[in-house]
């Protein structure tokens, strides 16, 4: 077939929900919009052939559009660093400065009296060239005061963080063979440090599967077990199931346990029949028979799959349908309805009806849709049904439970007539269709009769209630970023336990217009912050003086929740919106931005990380949330059922949300406590072992000459001290895996960055200036007092130098050994080790053997035996240990006494178990009895139901009656004590002690 056409569309932009454009085809003109345009990763179903052209392709995409840019991340340690080492490079030009001016000033004062053996031709040039000679001489001498090393230490520690983020077995997934991944190495330490997390919902939150739990069937519920006293029992896995074998179509992944219903629809009651004969006729889902009587559902929305799956096992099949008929097996008998009219689904309607005949040529109408919308349109006659039925319903969703109603209505022959032209009249008009069509269906749905309700489950992931509580106590605040309607977001909320109904408000921000968001906007802040209104200049000057949110995020006792959808949101990201809404969300407890594009999610991160200079994580699973990913300082991704983009453009990986709470709790926790640990020890010790060449200085007449032996220059950081340091760095733990997640509260001081900052290296600085200066002074004055048996001196250079040295090392040795509160084997090997190394070095390269090699390259023959040979040198540098070791050890001791923090009292805990023996810990499970109603959430779009009608999507197939496996689902549960436990310095002392911690 030729195709000669042309297509005048809009230029490439990142707006999903909308395309303009024409196709001029032989001579005529044919509108194109939204629904003509299929977008990059849509699977067209149910379509054998169909012509299809390229409008948009690469970068030019929409999908491409919405992607942010790949910037290269950095952490807030690598920035310190950067600075740090400037402010060490100052330091190390401000020493040379003053041992030069000091060697100019030696050579004129005292330089002179040496002229008879060197004789200066011009004294006054040769002293100052002598200090300029000098000044270089000593940034050489010096520059290990600079952290050359420091930045490979680094990469080496975050390699290994790296590796046990992927070896960690507690977050590999067995049923997909997928463990965690680190997919960089650059931002371990920055998992310890997270403020704020942004969260994708389908796919990441939950599974995307729906479960039919329970209904109310002319005013009985079913789906709860009882015990032999008639009292209602909890479903377990040893719960035993529903028979459903006498439905050879039945899917064996369907549970219920329930068998009240099963033997209702066996003695064929009418309500019960209407009400699954209701779920297999009412829907937009269409069949597919893969085999010979293996079915399978293609539904729009998961919601429609689990009630058609539901209808199916209870013996109303839904088979095949065409564009004017519906085939159902009903209780084994093939039944064929003719489709009349499908009244289709919208957001203000938030109901979907169709219209059929049956084979006994009655006209039904069947509805089902939101509690509070079919209860309106109800026949007067039905008021009690509707009480008894709503009474269920606010069980239902008081365990977080997403209900629906059921009603149906018995039309006349001759008035179904007249409202179906008026029907086909009002769906070929070009102007204000939608509006006419609304009209027409609110007419033929009133005077309804009410046949029940269903309660389904939106199946969670594992985990992710605990998770999102843990987190929360780790003063981690979890944004939920979805393209769903709001209120399936607001669902899962309550299911997350994100919104509970002991919130003060949960504020929903849903306005049209920039001047309709703005007030609603500053409405819910006042409200927050306790103004009612701004009346008179002093209330005006109050106002200004509470505008700033962030002075009173701290203060808010009351826990608030904002909901906001995409359009708002749209207008609250003007720049004269932003700070309110930015104030207005900090705020709040809970955070939910339902209806966002991939690009306005990429912008509510950018938001954050603007004005709040947090640090963000965005977690996602499908490609319209890799703009995010990319946008936020740590992104994560979930392999799962939407591809491998989001985890091809994320920092770290994994398959379920739950393993985020170990990735930050426990491994983030410990990479930047690690890190912290070790670059304080590095700093300190670079300190310690330079400026005792400075303090020399002063006493050799600032002639640059070293205090060590160039090997033992040489060899220090690269091998005395270079493993010890890294094996803390690798494996050292404050407290354990299970304490970092038992007490949320550790994760804190990160997030503060309280580990490692300005402060901490001038504390570490002047700890290594002053052990410096300890070990030159205190050997010093004792050699210049001490004798040797004979009555000669014990003092040379050589033997100052090896005492110096030794102390040093044995100092940093013992100092890490201090610092290290997690042993292994590798620790002791690496610390003890590089002990025993210096002595063997050190005796090998003062021997006679290599002084008699390399004559010229081991000067120091037989220093080592002589020196330590004496035991007054043994005191000396016992006595500089001492000294150097002994303050920080008193005052740490002190500080954990006297101002113990939250990781003291928890490691005095482990300890004190660890002594006791080993004790299982576990978190009292409870079940949610909230009693918020949790309304209906379509999740399908509008639409769909012309779509069927027209046929255009209809794929003919042979028909079968047996039955086909299906997936097994699982029951999700809740702790809802999570949020309202503290981890409080009370509990912690009471488990210290001995005494059971208090629980809610």
């Amino acid at each position: 077939m030729d195709f000669d056409g042309e297509v005048i569309c809009e230029p490439p932009n990142n707006k999903l929900d909308k395309f303009t454009g024409t196709l001029h085809l032989r001579d005529s003109k044919h509108p194109l919009d939204n629904e003509n345009l299929l977008l990059r990763g849509c699977v067209l179903r149910n379509t054998e052939w169909c012509f299809g052209m390229v409008i948009f392709a690469g970068l030019q995409t929409k999908l491409m559009q919405n992607c942010g840019r790949t910037t290269f991340k950095r952490t807030s340690i690598d920035k310190l660093m950067n600075t740090l080492v400037l402010w060490i490079f100052a330091f190390l030009i401000c020493m040379g400065v003053v041992l030069a001016i000091g060697n100019t000033l030696w050579e004129s004062w005292t330089g002179r009296n040496f002229q008879v053996f060197l004789p200066w031709d011009d004294f006054q040039s040769s002293a100052v060239f002598s200090g300029f000679l000098t000044f270089w001489s000593y940034i050489i001498i010096l520059n290990t005061v600079m952290p050359i090393s420091l930045y490979v230490s680094v990469e080496v520690l975050r390699l290994g963080h790296s590796y046990f983020i992927n070896w960690d077995q507690r977050m590999y997934h067995s049923q997909t063979n997928t463990a965690a991944e680190a997919r960089t190495t650059t931002l371990n330490e920055e998992l310890g440090q997270v403020e704020y997390v942004f969260s994708d919902k389908t796919g990441t939150l939950t599974q995307n599967i729906m479960v039919f739990k329970k209904c109310s069937i002319n005013g009985q519920t079913y789906g709860d077990v009882y015990d032999e006293f008639k009292q209602k029992g909890e479903i377990t896995e040893k719960t035993h199931c529903v028979d459903f074998s006498f439905n050879p179509l039945y899917d064996r992944g369907f549970k219920f346990y329930d068998g009240r219903l099963v033997e209702a629809i066996k003695l064929e009651d009418p309500a019960e029949q209407d009400f699954f004969r209701l779920l297999a006729l009412c829907h937009t889902v269409m069949p597919e028979e893969k085999s010979e009587g293996h079915l399978v559902y293609q539904a729009q929305s998961p919601d429609e799959g689990a009630l058609v799956t539901a209808a199916r096992n209870f013996g109303f099949v839904f088979r095949t349908r065409t564009p004017e008929t519906i085939t159902l097996c009903e209780l084994g008998r093939a039944v064929t309805y003719q489709l009349l009219a499908i009244l289709d689904f919208n957001n203000v309607r938030k109901r979907m009806s169709v219209i059929v005949r049956n084979p006994q040529g009655q006209i039904k109408l069947y509805s089902k849709g939101a509690d509070t919308i079919i209860f309106d349109l109800l026949d007067p006659s039905n008021e009690d049904l509707m009480y008894t039925t709503s009474e269920h319903l606010n069980g239902f969703a008081g365990e977080g439970l997403r209900t629906l109603a059921l009603a149906y209505k018995d039309l006349d022959e001759d008035y179904f007539e007249v409202w179906m032209k008026k029907f086909i009249s009002a769906s070929t008009v070009i102007e204000n269709r939608e509006d006419q069509l609304a009209v027409l269906y609110e007419e033929i749905e009133q005077g309804l009769k009410l046949l029940g309700a269903t309660a389904i489950e939106d199946k969670l992931q594992d985990g992710v209630p605990e998770t999102i509580a843990s987190l929360a106590l780790a003063d981690i605040k979890i944004w939920v970023l979805t393209g769903d309607k709001l209120e399936t977001a607001m669902n899962i909320g309550y299911s997350c336990h994100m919104l509970r109904d002991d919130m003060n408000e949960v504020f929903v921000i849903s306005g049209h217009t920039l001047l309709e968001v703005q007030q609603q906007l500053r409405s819910a802040k006042e409200q927050i912050l306790g103004l009612s209104r701004v009346s008179s200049a002093g209330d005006v000057e109050k106002a200004e003086m509470l505008a700033d949110g962030s002075v009173y995020e701290e203060t808010i006792i009351a826990e608030y929740a904002l909901v906001i959808n995409g359009h708002s949101l749209a207008h609250a990201m003007e720049p004269q919106l932003e700070h309110v809404l930015l104030d207005l969300a900090c705020l709040c407890k809970t955070v939910i931005c339902c209806r966002v594009t991939p690009m306005q999610k990429a912008q509510v991160v950018e938001l954050v990380k603007r004005h709040k200079r947090a640090v963000t994580l965005a977690i996602g699973d499908g490609a319209n949330d890799v703009s995010m990913i990319k946008t936020a300082h740590i992104g994560v991704g979930i392999s799962g059922q939407e591809g491998m983009q989001a985890v091809l453009a994320s920092d770290y990986s994994f398959a379920q949300f739950r393993y985020l709470r170990r990735l930050l709790l426990v491994h983030g926790r410990w990479s930047y406590f690690r890190m912290c640990n070790f670059l304080w020890y590095f700093f300190y010790k670079n300190f310690a072992f330079t400026l005792v060449h400075f303090w020399y200085g002063f006493f050799c007449g600032f002639s640059a000459q070293t205090v060590y032996d160039q090997w033992f220059i040489t060899l220090f950081n690269i091998v005395y001290t270079s493993l010890p340091v890294l094996a803390m760095g690798l494996f050292d733990q404050d407290v354990s895996d299970q304490n970092s997640l038992h007490y949320p509260s550790l994760y804190k001081p990160g997030q503060q960055n309280l580990f490692f900052n300005k402060r901490q290296f001038f504390l570490c600085t002047l700890q290594g200036v002053s052990t410096s200066s300890l070990l030159f002074f205190i050997p010093y004055a004792a050699f210049s007092v001490m004798v040797r048996e004979d009555g000669s001196y014990i003092s040379d250079q050589h033997v100052f130098a090896v005492t110096i040295a030794t102390s040093l090392v044995i100092v940093v040795t013992v100092q890490i050994g201090l610092d290290t509160h997690y042993w292994t084997v590798a620790n002791h090997f690496f610390v003890w080790g590089s002990l025993i190394v210096y002595f063997a070095i050190l005796f090998a390269m003062q021997s006679d053997g290599m002084f008699g090699i390399f004559t010229s390259s081991f000067p120091f023959v037989g220093t080592a035996r002589n020196c330590l040979s004496e035991k007054s040198v043994w005191l000396v540098i016992l006595l500089t240990s001492v000294v150097c070791v002994v303050p920080g050890m008193a005052v740490s001791f002190l500080r954990v006494e006297v101002f113990p923090t939250l990781t003291d009292k928890v490691r005095h805990v482990q300890q004190f178990r660890r002594r006791q023996g080993p004790q299982e810990q576990s978190l009292r499970r409870v079940r949610r009895t909230s009693s918020h109603r949790s309304a209906y959430a379509f999740s399908h779009q509008q639409g769909y139901g012309e779509l069927i009608t027209s046929g255009k999507n209809m794929k003919m197939s042979t028909a079968s009656f047996t039955g086909s496996p299906g997936r097994t689902p699982q029951s999700s549960t809740w702790i809802e004590n999570m949020l309202k436990r503290k981890n409080a310095v009370l509990c912690v002392s009471d488990e210290s002690t001995g005494a059971p911690a208090k629980t809610d």
